[in-house]
């Protein structure tokens, strides 16, 4: 047999081994959709130095808004690019599980023949390609590309957390503010019952107590203000963390509440639709369960040999057409009891994925109803603050006021009625800000970034 021809016969051979490691053309357009999603997913600058991290993403000029809020933290925030990271390193796998094994190549001689005079100098050149079982490059693309779609359901799920930290700390943190201002009135209502006091005490209708007792409760009220500043510095601080930028930056005031509209709460059942279409983490649960059927697929294809091609040439056969060599090699699928069990494992993995499918539908159909009802209840103490406590003690107050003036009723009612106003209108902030906590935590249920509305819906999926 000529040579040439066996080279011939080898090369395509061996260069078609090379070039299989491609991906098909099905999965190659969703892992170049992957790939772009992940690349549009990246932060504009998320890069922490001294430099940076002494600048407030914030000023003055700045509104301090919700929304404003949640957008910087999505952007800034490292632990989106630290997700965005796995997501990346779990799609760099699919061209690993579809590219063959390297190409062995080997040299080897005869030393006695280096410096023989008898004996012609004698070497072998080895050239060996091996290729995987028919379809098993695409259940192993399959199962990368699944679990690639599992890491980006990870991913978007760290968005809506992020989302929903920020959006409950901008809350908090308008309570805060907002008691601060409160806690200022107060103050002044408390020093003019004091002064009123001591009007009353230096004409001879009130004892020297009304004076003291007013003095006490201002006390008091300087120092609810230092716990409240205290509090605003820690609520600053973890929103600072949220912006990954130094925790002792001062934040703008947040703009001033408007009453809260009513809120239209749809009914449970079409929440649960947009839940189960919606939520990163059944997205994530679905793709596991698909990479987990083709990891069965993939198992069941052990089962059949996989092909060695080789080419070789050995100069120490006398004739030239025996120097030049082809060959084939079959590993022998005869260990069946390993490949039952790695079959019977994979099927396993498989039902698991399938149940935990199916728990975590459960839990997002309870975690939305659950949110549902807390929003309606927190509306519900909203609206009662609004229409009956809070009038009622204003008046209750007004009237205590003018009691005292005219000395129909104590100097302790007129006490009791401003701390219960004071009361009041501290509870009715907590109330507030429960009610955007549910609401965003209705969202985050729902699948919607909080605090971003209909412009934060998850990321469209290819």
């Amino acid at each position: 047999m000529n040579w040439k021809r066996t080279i011939t016969a080898v090369v395509p051979c061996l260069a078609l081994g090379l070039g299989l490691g491609g991906c098909a053309h099905g999965q190659r357009a969703q892992y170049d959709a992957l790939r772009s999603a992940i690349n549009e997913a990246s932060p504009g600058n998320s890069t922490y130095d001294e430099r940076t991290a002494g600048q407030s993403s914030f000023s003055d000029a700045t509104p301090f808004e919700r929304e404003a809020l949640v957008r910087a933290v999505l952007e800034l925030n490292p632990n989106l690019e630290a997700a965005r990271q796995a997501w990346r390193a779990t799609l760099a796998e699919h061209p690993q599980a579809r590219s063959l094994e390297d190409t062995m190549a080997s040299y080897s001689l005869a030393p006695l023949s280096v410096r023989s005079d008898v004996v012609r100098f004698g070497q072998v050149v080895r050239l060996e390609q091996r290729f995987p079982t028919p379809g098993k490059f695409r259940f192993a693309g399959e199962v990368a590309l699944a679990e690639a779609e599992a890491m980006r359901g990870g991913y978007e799920a760290v968005r809506l957390t992020l989302a929903l930290m920020a959006s409950s700390l901008f809350d908090e943190y308008h309570r805060v503010t907002r008691v601060l201002t409160l806690n200022d009135e107060h103050r002044e209502l408390i020093e003019d019952i004091k002064a009123s006091a001591m009007v009353q005490y230096e004409s001879g209708r009130a004892s020297q107590q009304d004076v003291l007792q007013a003095e006490v409760e201002l006390a008091h009220i300087i120092h609810q203000r230092v716990m409240l500043e205290s509090e605003r510095r820690v609520i600053m601080a973890q929103i600072n963390g949220l912006l990954h930028q130094r925790p002792e930056l001062e934040l703008p005031a947040p703009p001033r509440r408007a009453t809260p509209p009513s809120i239209e709460v749809p009914q449970t059942e079409e929440l649960q639709r947009d839940a189960l279409e919606h939520r990163p983490e059944l997205h994530a649960a679905r793709s596991q369960l698909r990479a987990a059927d083709s990891a069965v697929g993939l198992a069941k294809r052990n089962y059949s040999p996989a092909i060695g091609l080789m080419g070789e040439y050995n100069s120490m056969w006398a004739e030239t057409d025996h120097r030049w060599m082809t060959g084939v090699s079959l590993n022998l699928p005869l260990q069946i009891r390993s490949r039952k069990g790695a079959v019977d494992e994979a099927q396993a993995r498989a039902e698991r994925a399938s149940a935990e499918l199916s728990v975590k539908r459960d839990e997002v159909r309870v975690e939305v109803d659950q949110a549902r009802q807390r929003v309606l209840e927190a509306e519900h103490v909203v609206r009662l603050y609004e229409t009956r406590l809070i009038p009622a003690a204003r008046a209750q107050i007004d009237a205590a006021g003018f009691g005292y003036d005219t000395g129909r009723n104590s100097f302790q009612a007129l006490i009791d009625a401003e701390r219960s106003l004071r009361t009041l209108e501290i509870e009715y902030e907590e109330v507030l800000a429960s009610l955007g906590q549910r609401t965003a935590e209705l969202d985050r249920a729902r699948g919607i970034l909080p605090g971003l509305g209909d412009q934060g819906g998850p990321h469209e999926r290819p």
